[in-house]
């Protein structure tokens, strides 16, 4: 089967689930053409990603004249069809922030991508996020292209659900995805009762070959790893003032955090403020072999985080064989059980975040160690990436054959 994935930035250090999943259709036997807006904002440190880079068409790359001439000559073809995909412009538009001027540029990327599909032999379009990409993507049906569908991650989507037209993505759409039993209850809330069978759950996964056989728990001191964009969701900030109530109690427990983002001088200016530069220590975006190897160099992750989906780096870590703390948000409690594969505080409870990192630093190795093997077994049953990808890839036949 040919398929065509259309995303608004890729790829992304941030999103390397997307590239799994892609690669384990085309494992699969499957042929994916990649299609995104625009590029990475800054420059690429994993060669897989460099990789995918140089495999992706960007639209927003033909130019300005190009895009208008796919409009107007989609306009003399199907006037009908354009008629349509642009009543749908409209009414999203009244209900966006963004406002009509960009969604008539989705509509010119629309009537792009409509054109470059035309004679592609693509049976099925797949967006990732219910964002601008989802846009295009339905907007590209109803110019005629094949039938679509989208995966939600959130937490973006579910903040602005009406501005982004989610229930109409999801009407128009063969299916729609997400990622968790939590999030599909969130596109139930703006879907039809009546689209409610069209919405699936396939989950983001990992490739269990890369983690086959995890490192025992170092010795020494104890270590905490956390993975994720520098933004006001992933709650760091919370983390620095978790390990400064840790400064005198447990004064040997070191952070390591691997991101980047807007918040990275905020962190800076705090992690300092509270004399804590020798306990925390900021690496920027790395490479996978290198996030495997702090893993390995950790006695568990945490994720303080605010708002999620399901976060890769909690899977990541679990697959590695690493207890994690995490908050009770989203589909991580659907993942991680407390107790048995690590600890859930509630989200920006400080001094509960505190409290669970002490756990960790006073837990016996040999606990830490069970519960690193629970939480390994545990995401690879469920978090599979080429299994979730025959999932996919049947919704996707399913739809094709219609």
């Amino acid at each position: 089967m040919r398929i065509a994935y259309i995303l608004n930035t890729y790829p992304q250090p941030s999103h390397s689930f997307i590239r799994r999943e892609i690669a384990a259709l085309e494992a699969a036997g499957h042929e994916v053409l990649r299609f995104a807006m625009r590029g990475p904002e800054g420059a690429l440190v994993d060669p897989q990603d460099q990789a995918e880079q140089a495999r992706t068409h960007y639209v927003l790359q033909a130019g300005a004249a190009r895009l208008l001439g796919a409009g107007l000559k989609t306009l003399g073809q199907s006037p009908a069809a354009f008629g349509k995909a642009l009543r749908q412009v409209w009414r999203a538009a009244r209900r966006a922030e963004s406002g009509l001027a960009r969604h008539l540029i989705y509509l010119a990327e629309a009537c792009y991508l409509r054109q470059r599909l035309a004679s592609s032999g693509v049976a099925h379009l797949h967006a990732h996020f219910g964002t601008n990409a989802a846009m295009v993507a339905m907007l590209c049906h109803q110019l005629g292209g094949p039938r679509y569908s989208f995966t939600v991650h959130g937490p973006e989507e579910f903040d602005s659900p009406r501005a982004l037209s989610l229930g109409d993505k999801v009407h128009h759409a063969a299916f729609a995805v997400a990622i968790s039993q939590f999030g599909r209850s969130q596109l139930c809330r703006w879907a039809a009762p009546e689209d409610w069978p069209r919405i699936k759950v396939v989950h983001c996964g990992i490739e269990p070959a890369k983690f086959p056989r995890p490192s025992a728990l170092p010795d020494g001191p104890r270590r905490l790893v956390s993975i994720g964009r520098f933004v006001e969701q992933k709650g760091q900030l919370a983390l620095v003032a978790a390990m400064a109530r840790l400064r005198d109690s447990h004064p040997d427990l070191h952070l390591t955090l691997i991101g980047e983002g807007a918040l990275r001088g905020a962190l800076e200016a705090e992690i300092t403020r509270q004399g804590l530069t020798h306990r925390i220590t900021l690496t920027g975006w790395v490479d996978e072999a290198r996030v495997t190897a702090e893993l390995s160099a950790a006695h568990g992750l945490v994720m303080p985080s605010f708002a999620e989906g399901l976060p890769m780096a909690v899977m990541e870590a679990m697959a590695a064989a690493r207890p994690v703390i995490a908050t009770y948000i989203a589909g991580t409690p659907e993942l991680v059980q407390p107790g048995r594969h690590g600890w859930l505080v509630p989200a920006g409870d400080v001094a509960a975040l505190a409290e669970a990192m002490a756990a960790l630093h006073d837990a016996p190795l040999a606990r830490l160690e069970e519960m690193g093997q629970a939480a390994r077994a545990r995401v690879f049953e469920r978090h599979d990436a080429a299994h979730e990808a025959r999932r996919l890839a049947d919704h996707m036949q399913e739809a094709a054959a219609l």
